[in-house]
């Protein structure tokens, strides 16, 4: 994009009233920003939406110093932009209606081909939350995910670092400028996550953190993700909107259950029990729903030579080569492990290549 595609794209958003979706309806109908404020303001009444409040406000010549100022910004800072039908723009986000016309970013963000979840929660994250949080990430790292968050304290925070410690890719979403860090005393982390991912926004630096803002940068969390996992929730939160968010845009969601009487899982075993989320008990259930292990399976697996199996996953390996084809329910059974660990074992059983999963919750050993 060149500048002065770029400054003309500012000025626009910057209209009062021109939101995303606006935005994209004129953009639509004229081609591009510049030609909108050359076009008669008759034939841009003519298009739906556009009342005299708008058409007076598109008058407005401040927002031209304004969108130089940012331009400004953006260019002395090497901030990446990148508009909603470039080919850099997260392609889910792409698909959601509500979704910013420019993103900015900053780091070394590659999401060609990658598969994205989001990891979110309360921010008072507890040692239950904290030890899911890196068993799940552990589990996920030989599938490569890029690990999208806000940023924030607790979870937010946890799955970043997890990411890293993990070498993979981590986003965080601001809901702010990037000339600026919040909060900051996760300044620390910037550098060591612009190395490992980045930053994106669509805050302008002028932006500061306000509590409407949080709202917005949730809908980027679940928009640009294949699944949102809420780890731990209060009854209410900002991680149960990006729940909802990502429900309205057709996304998986998951949720990890706990006690009824512990506070913060109460907003995980709401959604579960209202049908808004799947239950997450293992790596194993988002690789399955996901259908990852089903992509897969089209590259044929080839078992190693010598693989080292663990003495428990030689047990399930000897159990699945005497009887062939079993279900998860009956492998635990016969095998006499619980649930929630069978699947993180034998997600790790196949990934080392010697077992597969079949439609219908079946393994066979390879």
């Amino acid at each position: 994009m060149s500048d002065q595609d770029l400054f003309y794209l500012l000025a626009l958003l910057k209209v009062d009233g021109v939101g995303d979706i606006m935005a994209k309806k004129l953009l639509t109908h004229f081609g591009n920003a510049e030609a909108i404020f050359n076009t008669k303001m008759n034939q841009i009444a003519a298009i739906d939406g556009v009342g005299t409040v708008l058409l007076r406000n598109l008058k407005d010549k401040s927002v031209f110093e304004k969108a130089n100022l940012e331009l400004e910004f953006i260019k002395s800072n090497n901030i990446k932009v990148s508009f909603f039908k470039d080919e850099d723009y997260p392609e889910r986000l792409k698909h959601c209606i509500d979704s910013p016309v420019l993103i900015f970013s900053s780091g070394d963000i590659n999401l060609k081909g990658k598969k994205i979840i989001s990891i979110v929660g309360t921010r008072q994250i507890t040692g239950y939350g904290s030890e899911f949080c890196r068993k799940l990430i552990e589990d996920l790292a030989p599938l490569d995910p890029v690990i999208v968050s806000g940023f924030a304290y607790g979870v937010d925070i946890v799955a970043h670092q997890l990411a890293m410690e993990y070498n993979l890719q981590t986003i965080g979403v601001l809901a702010h400028g990037l000339n600026q860090i919040y909060p900051k005393s996760h300044k620390k982390y910037v550098a060591k996550i612009e190395d490992n991912g980045g930053f994106i926004t669509e805050f302008w630096s002028s932006s500061n953190p306000e509590k409407e803002n949080f709202v917005r940068r949730n809908r980027i969390v679940a928009g640009m993700s294949e699944a949102t996992i809420v780890i731990e929730s209060a009854d209410r939160g900002g991680s149960l909107i990006t729940a909802n968010l990502a429900n309205d845009y057709n996304r998986d969601v998951f949720a990890v259950p706990g006690r009824v009487s512990d506070k913060y899982s109460q907003g995980c075993n709401n959604l579960i029990k209202t049908q808004k989320a799947n239950v997450l008990t293992s790596a194993a259930d988002l690789v399955y729903i996901l259908n990852w292990d089903i992509e897969n399976k089209a590259k044929p697996v080839q078992k190693q030579l010598f693989v080292e199996l663990e003495e428990e996953e030689q047990k399930l390996y000897d159990f699945l080569l005497k009887n062939g084809k079993e279900l998860l329910d009956t492998i635990a059974l016969k095998c006499d492990f619980p649930i929630y660990k069978i699947s993180g074992m034998l997600l790790n059983m196949e990934l080392k290549g010697v077992i597969r999963p079949l439609p219908g919750k079946l393994f066979e050993a390879i």
